[in-house]
C-alpha cells in the first residue's frame, strides 16, 4: 500500500510546478498572469490592469496604481501532450519598493519566468530580480513581452540578456514582425509558425506556413539550436552528424531541459500578453523547462537540538518540513501564513513545531490559494504551496516540522530600511490601535520596521522608499479606519566607528544582599568591509571570565548596537575583541556581563571616532536626447556620481549613484527639467560615509544642535 501511495505521489509531483513571474515595473508580469488564468480556465473573462481590474492585483492601491505590491499565488492546470499539469504561480511586484516579496517568493520556489519588455529590454529591476535567482539557484525561462510595441525589437532583448545579465539566452521561438506588424511566432524546435485568432482572445490559434522571408533566418538558428543540444549529448552529436533531421523534438526539449537545471542556459521566447498572443506557448514551456519538486535538491537543514546537518526530501513518506514565506492579514479569517511543503504531509488540524518559537502550533484550517480567495483543503504534501489558518505566531522565514523530526531550514535575509517618517493618529483614540495596526503590518513586511524614538516618544515608522511608506499609510486609513498626521520622510542613516581602541569596563552593584558585578576588558573598532553587524572575537584565556557568561556580553553588544552614540542610528557594523576580565563567584551573572557590554559599547565607541554613514542609490533615468545635459548637471548638484549614459534608439539612459538624502521629490523635479519626457527608477545600492559638513547638517535638523563626541 505504501509503495502505491508513494507511486501516485512521485507521479503527482513530476506533473507539478512552482514557479514564479518576474520583471522590472510594467513589463507586462501582471497581464500574463491574467492570460494564464483566461487560456487555463480559471478566468472565465480577461482581468485588465489599466482597468483596475486585474485577478492578481486584489489590493484597492494595487488596482488604482496599476502596479503589483505583494506577491499574489494562484494554482492552474494546463494539458500538455495528453498530460495534466498543476502550476502553483506567484505573480510578485516588480517597484524595487517591494524587493522582500521577490526575496522571498524566489527562497520557496523550484523555477521561475524573466519577463522582458521588447521596447525597455534588461532594465534596473530586470537585473536585481536575475541576481537574486542567481542566488537562490532558480533555474528560469525568458519571455519577451510588448513584441506588439513601437520600438520592439527581440533580437536586441537577447544580446542585453547576454551582455548585461551574463546568461547564455538560447531562442527557443522567433517573432513574426514587431511592433504594428507582429502577427505571430515561430516554434524554433517544431519547426512550425503560430498565428492566434482575434476573435477569441487568442484563445484559438493555427498553425500557418514560415513566411518566406523568415526562412533562411529561422534554418539558421534552428541549426544552431539543434547542435547546442548536440555538444551535450554523445549520442545526439552522433546523430547530428549522420543526419541532423533525425534529432526529434523530445531529444531537443529533454536535452535543453538538463541545461536549464543546471542554470547554464535560458530559453527565450516571446509575445504580446496583451494582444493574446504566444501566452499557450509559454505554458508549454513552463511545463516542458522548468523543474517539478523532484527535479530541485533535496533541502538541507540543521536539527535545532543536536546541531547536525539533515536532509528533507519532496516525499510524502518523509517526516514533515515546510517553511512559511509570507504572513498576511485576511479581513476576513485573521492572520494567515503562506508556506511551502518540502517534506511529507499535513493534514488540517494537526500539530506541527515552530522552530523559529521553538513552540508548538496547530494549524486549524489548510486552504489552496487563488489570489484573495482561499478553497479549503483537508491536506497537503511535500512540493505544494498553501495557506495555514488558525495559529498563535508563525513569523516570515519560520520552519514548521514534525516535532519527532525538528529541523531549521535556511531562513531568508532581508535588506535594512532606508527611509524613516515620524506618524501619530488624529485622534487620541486611536494611540493604542496604531501600534497594533502597524505591528500587525511589520509581522507581514519584514522590510517594515517600527520603533519609538527614545527623545521624542514619536512612533517612527521605516521602509525601502516614499511608495512603500506611502502604501502602509494607505492601508492603515482603509483596513485599520486611522487616519494619520505624518512628518516628512528622512533618511534612515547607520552609524560606524573609524578608530579602534581599548577599553575596561567595570560594572558594580551593591544593594544590600546580592551585588552585581562584571569588568571585561574589550578591543572596540571597525569590522571589516564585507561584515555587517557585529564581529565578536573571544579571546579570554584561562577563566578570566567563565565560559557561560560570554553570550551574555556578546548579546549585550548586539542589543546596544541598535542605538548609535552619535545620534542614535544603528550601528552599521563593529567589531569587538574580548581580551580580558573578571568575575565575582556570588555577585557575577549573565544580566550583570550584559549590561557591562552595553555601557562599554557606548563608551568606547564615543571614543573611537563615530561616523555617520548614508544609503546610496542606484539611479536610472530613461530620457529624450535633449535632456540628458540638464539631467545630469542637476544630479551633480545632488551630490551624485553619473557613472554612464548608454545609447538606445531615441533616448538615453543615464545611470548614477546617488545619497538618498538628495532625492526626495526627484520625480518632480525631474518632470520639470524634462517637460515630463524623462522616467526613473531607483533601488539601493549600498551605505557610504556622509561628508562632515553633510553629517554635521544632519546633527544639526536631529538635534537642534552639533553633537560633540
Amino acid at each position: 500500500m505504501t509503495a502505491q501511495v508513494s507511486t501516485i505521489m512521485s507521479e503527482k509531483l513530476l506533473h507539478t510546478r512552482n514557479i514564479g513571474i518576474m520583471a522590472h515595473i510594467d513589463a507586462g508580469k501582471t497581464t500574463t498572469t491574467e492570460r494564464i488564468l483566461y487560456y487555463t480556465g480559471i478566468n472565465h473573462r480577461l482581468g485588465e490592469v489599466h482597468d483596475g481590474a486585474a485577478t492578481m492585483d486584489w489590493m484597492q492601491q494595487e488596482q488604482e496604481r496599476g502596479i503589483t505590491i505583494t506577491s499574489a499565488a494562484t494554482t492552474v492546470f494546463w494539458k500538455n501532450k495528453g498530460e495534466d499539469y498543476r502550476i502553483n504561480i506567484i505573480d510578485t511586484p516588480g517597484h524595487v519598493d517591494f524587493t522582500v516579496e521577490v526575496e522571498r517568493s524566489l527562497r520557496v520556489l523550484d523555477g521561475a519566468i524573466a519577463i522582458f519588455c521588447a521596447v525597455g529590454g534588461v532594465e534596473p529591476q530586470s537585473e536585481t530580480v536575475w541576481n537574486q535567482a542567481n542566488r537562490y539557484h532558480v533555474p528560469r525561462i525568458c519571455y519577451v513581452n510588448k513584441m506588439d510595441r513601437a520600438g520592439a525589437d527581440f533580437y536586441k532583448v537577447v544580446d542585453e540578456i547576454k551582455d548585461k545579465l551574463g546568461a547564455t539566452p538560447v531562442p527557443v521561438q522567433l517573432p513574426i514582425g514587431a511592433e504594428d506588424e507582429f502577427t505571430g511566432i515561430v516554434d524554433l524546435i517544431a519547426n512550425k509558425a503560430y498565428q492566434w485568432e482575434d476573435s477569441s482572445l487568442g484563445k484559438d490559434y493555427f498553425e500557418i506556413p514560415i513566411p518566406e522571408d523568415m526562412k533562411e533566418q529561422v534554418e539558421e538558428y534552428r541549426n544552431h539550436l539543434i547542435e547546442g543540444a548536440a555538444e551535450e549529448n554523445e549520442e545526439l552529436f552522433a546523430k547530428f552528424l549522420n543526419d541532423p533531421g533525425s534529432i526529434s523534438e523530445d531529444e531537443i526539449i529533454l536535452t535543453l531541459r538538463k541545461a536549464v537545471l543546471e542554470l547554464r542556459v535560458a530559453p527565450v521566447l516571446c509575445g504580446s500578453s496583451f494582444k493574446n498572443k504566444g501566452v499557450q506557448l509559454l505554458l508549454d514551456a513552463i511545463v516542458s523547462y522548468l523543474p517539478n519538486p523532484t527535479d530541485v535538491p533535496s533541502i538541507s537543514g540543521i536539527n535545532p537540538y543536536t546541531q547536525k546537518e539533515v536532509e528533507r526530501h519532496p516525499d510524502a513518506e518523509e517526516p514533515f518540513a515546510a517553511l512559511a514565506f509570507k504572513i498576511a492579514t485576511d479581513p476576513f479569517v485573521g492572520r494567515v501564513a503562506f508556506f511551502r511543503v518540502y517534506s511529507g504531509k499535513m493534514d488540517a488540524g494537526q500539530q506541527v513545531l515552530n522552530t523559529g518559537t521553538e513552540k508548538k502550533e496547530r494549524i486549524m484550517r489548510l486552504m489552496q490559494v487563488h489570489a484573495n480567495k482561499q478553497t479549503p483543503i483537508k491536506s497537503i504534501e511535500a512540493g505544494d504551496i498553501g495557506v495555514a489558518i488558525g495559529f498563535k505566531e508563525i513569523r516570515t522565514g519560520d520552519t514548521l516540522c514534525d516535532p519527532k523530526h525538528p529541523v531549521v531550514l535556511e531562513t531568508m535575509t532581508f535588506p535594512d530600511p532606508v527611509i524613516r517618517m515620524a506618524v501619530e493618529p488624529k485622534t487620541q483614540d486611536d494611540v493604542d490601535k496604531l501600534y497594533a495596526s502597524l505591528n500587525k503590518m511589520a509581522e507581514e513586511d519584514p522590510t517594515f520596521t517600527v520603533t519609538t524614538d527614545e527623545e521624542t516618544g514619536q512612533t517612527v515608522i521605516s521602509g525601502m522608499g516614499e511608495l512603500h511608506l506611502e502604501v502602509i499609510l494607505d492601508r492603515l486609513q482603509r483596513e485599520f479606519n486611522i487616519q494619520c498626521n505624518k512628518g516628512r520622510p528622512s533618511v534612515a542613516y547607520r552609524e560606524a566607528v573609524e578608530k579602534t581602541v581599548s577599553h575596561t569596563e567595570v560594572y558594580k552593584k551593591q544593594t544590600g544582599g546580592k551585588g552585581k558585578f562584571a569588568e571585561i576588558v574589550v578591543e572596540v573598532g571597525p569590522a571589516a568591509k564585507d561584515i555587517k553587524g557585529l564581529e565578536f572575537i573571544n579571546e579570554i584565556r584561562g577563566n578570566a571570565i567563565p565560559k557561560e557568561f560570554i553570550p551574555a556580553i556578546k548579546k549585550g553588544f548586539e542589543s546596544a548596537m541598535s542605538n548609535g552614540v552619535l545620534l542614535g542610528f544603528p550601528m552599521l557594523n563593529l567589531r569587538v575583541k574580548l581580551v580580558d576580565g573578571s568575575f565575582h563567584t556570588v555577585d557575577s551573572d549573565a544580566l550583570a556581563f550584559e549590561a557591562a557590554a552595553a555601557r562599554s559599547f557606548r563608551e568606547a565607541c564615543k571614543k573611537a571616532g563615530p561616523l555617520l554613514y548614508e544609503p546610496i542609490m542606484r539611479l536610472e533615468v530613461v530620457t529624450p536626447d535633449e535632456y540628458v545635459g540638464d539631467i545630469t548637471g542637476d544630479l551633480n548638484k545632488r551630490r551624485g556620481h553619473v557613472e554612464d549614459v548608454e545609447s538606445k534608439v531615441g533616448r538615453q539612459i543615464v545611470k548614477a549613484k546617488v545619497p538618498l538624502g538628495e532625492m526626495f521629490g526627484y520625480v518632480t523635479a525631474l518632470r520639470t527639467v524634462s517637460s515630463g519626457r524623462a522616467t526613473s527608477s531607483m533601488e539601493f545600492s549600498h551605505y557610504a560615509q556622509t561628508p562632515r559638513e553633510i553629517m554635521e547638517n544632519v546633527m544639526y535638523k536631529i538635534k537642534g544642535y552639533l553633537v560633540t563626541i
